[in-house]
């Protein structure tokens, strides 16, 4: 029962991060398509780009402490990224260099959903797997 109740806080955590990266990717749309002034959005990602580091931080260590090393392992590049950009002081987003950095901003931001979702999957499938197996026990 522990182990089911770890992969369904490890659903919400990625869900939690998926709204996350979902929300930077529509701000970015909405500047690119004029909707919004460049000040918001940048006010608006770097609210939230600490609170994806740290739920990051939070899901790798979830897995380390009950012991699903594959998705551990799964959670490391994503991580070392996250570290990396915030101790190179690249996680925030600068006003007067937005448009210039506009189309990788979006890549870099579709390449983290692509891996969520990928990570939601696998969570998924060991989510129901583990609640067959419970039910057979």
């Amino acid at each position: 029962m522990a182990d089911l109740f770890g992969w369904l806080v490890s659903f919400f955590l990625l869900v939690a991060l998926l709204v996350l990266i979902t929300y930077q990717l529509m701000c970015l749309a909405d500047l690119e398509f004029d909707y919004i002034n460049p000040y918001d959005f940048a006010s608006r990602i770097n609210s939230v780009v600490l609170v994806e580091f740290v739920l990051q931080g939070v899901l790798c260590c979830f897995y380390l402490v009950t012991g699903h090393w594959f998705m551990s392992l799964l959670c490391v590049p994503y991580l070392y990224f996250n570290i990396r950009s915030y101790r190179q002081k690249k996680h925030l987003i600068d006003v007067t260099e937005i448009f210039s950095m506009l189309s990788w901003e979006k890549k870099q931001r579709l390449v983290k959903l692509f891996y969520l979702v990928i990570t939601l999957f696998l969570s998924v499938f060991w989510l129901i797997y583990t609640t067959l197996d419970e039910h057979d026990a």
